[in-house]
């Protein structure tokens, strides 16, 4: 029997090229501190005048400087990696339960604005225009700011992907303040504030629900949207020598990182089938793959034994 591991990066010992790079880690710890600044000014201003869309907008706000403190402390705990042995995958699903908690946070706040909102219906405060609009505008800049600072970064990792995800739904938050406070001041409509909060709360509820999907999709390790799995096995059995392919596994441990692991059956030789495995796994995208060769007799008695 033979036996091979077919790596473009280690498991336990994760290479340095596949970590999260330091530099994006300091992106992610730039756009905290600007969000927190203007948080902290919607948060007052909102509350000064009475106004729906600001509080809202505030609360949104206040998912993405939570989203981005999750993700620092999930990439900080990927980069550094784990010193425990028996932690032979490190730190990686720290992202993908970081995106949980985001979208769980997220329809908590869509939640909470709603019933506000619902709860101001006949009874709409006078809001003032201006403040709505100067506090929107720049709320809006520094969503901008934060979004090319997280951009790159959001399509290697989940925990990425959140917080960009929550600041793009909040620079569109903004640009309905921005609307709530024209209207206000141009026509006078008190319920401009009422409805803009209602429409940022429907805003970010799918959001929240596909952030999660993709989340659960890992941590319930179905194979990757990307890989056709049983086209994968069609070719594996279409490799010269192979007899037979089973227990095939395709999973993701974080957003990058597709694991798969396949035993093939052969009377050929194992090394030219290993060789065979590795380039076409690896042309799907599979690099941490590991691949057993067994014999026909070996196959039967794997068969039996493994369940799923």
């Amino acid at each position: 029997m033979g036996s091979g591991h077919g790596h473009g990066h280690g498991m336990g010992g994760v290479t340095p090229g596949e970590k999260p790079t330091r530099a994006r880690i300091k992106r992610m710890l730039i756009g905290l501190v600007i969000l927190s600044v203007f948080l902290v000014l919607e948060l007052t201003v909102g509350l000064m005048i009475n106004s729906l869309a600001l509080i809202a907008d505030a609360g949104h706000m206040l998912t993405d400087v939570v989203a981005l403190l999750m993700g620092l402390a999930a990439l900080t705990l990927a980069h550094r990696g784990s010193r425990r042995p028996e932690r032979t995958f490190g730190w990686h699903r720290a992202e993908v339960l970081t995106a949980i908690a985001n979208a769980m946070l997220l329809i908590g706040i869509a939640v909470y604005i709603f019933i506000e909102a619902i709860g101001r219906i006949g009874a709409a405060p006078d809001v003032p225009g201006v403040p709505l609009i100067l506090v929107a505008l720049a709320g809006l800049a520094a969503n901008v700011v934060v979004l090319y600072l997280l951009r790159s970064g959001s399509k290697e990792s989940i925990a990425m992907k959140g917080a960009y995800m929550e600041v793009l739904a909040d620079a569109v938050s903004s640009v309905g303040v921005l609307v709530a406070g024209v209207l206000t001041l141009a026509f006078g409509w008190v319920y401009a504030d009422v409805v803009v909060g209602v429409l940022i709360s429907i805003w970010i509820v799918p959001r929240a629900i596909a952030l999660a999907r993709t989340a659960l999709r890992i941590l319930t390790q179905a194979s990757p949207a990307t890989v056709d799995v049983p086209a994968l096995e069609a070719d594996l059995r279409a490799i010269p020598g192979v007899e037979n392919v089973h227990d095939l596994h395709v999973w993701t441990l974080t957003t990058g990182m597709d694991v798969v692991t396949v035993h093939l059956t052969t009377r050929a030789d194992n090394q030219a089938v290993l060789r065979s495995a590795k380039s076409l796994l690896s042309s799907y995208g599979l690099e941490h793959a590991t691949v057993q060769i067994d014999s026909p007799g070996e196959k039967e008695h794997c068969e039996e034994t493994v369940t799923w």
